[in-house]
């Protein structure tokens, strides 16, 4: 059956970082999110990790899923969460007050001004 999409889930293909800790350990890794669906995700990332394994996703706007690794292909892995989440979460902006100041600058939304007046004019 080689070719059969066997997934039923729709993915959002989206490139964002998360934080992924195998179950038992104490650090984190940042890891590469490829795509992203309401059961599981696809990940990218230098962490040794194996079919089966437990683990936990930080992801933005959603918090730390519990999961298993249900494949590895090279760096990249599939995980299946313990509990289904809303895939547009991660997607959302950031709100004014609710700052994720620990992803990288370049995957947070522009800083809007709220007086243009303000700004400073070069």
């Amino acid at each position: 059956m080689a070719g059969v999409e066997t997934r039923n889930a729709e993915r959002e293909s989206l490139f964002l970082m998360a934080d992924v800790r195998l179950e038992g350990a104490a650090q984190t890794e940042r890891i590469k999110v490829r795509n992203l669906s309401s059961g599981g995700m696809m990940g990218e990332g230098d962490i040794a990790v194996s079919r089966g394994s437990r683990i936990v996703v930080a992801l933005r706007n959603v918090g730390e899923i519990d999961g298993s690794v249900a494949w590895v292909q090279g760096n990249r892995f599939g995980v299946s969460f313990a509990s289904e989440i809303d895939p547009k979460a991660p997607r959302t902006s950031v709100t004014k007050g609710n700052a994720d100041l620990t992803s990288p600058r370049y995957t947070r939304p522009l800083t809007t001004y709220e007086d243009p007046a303000r700004l400073r004019k070069l």
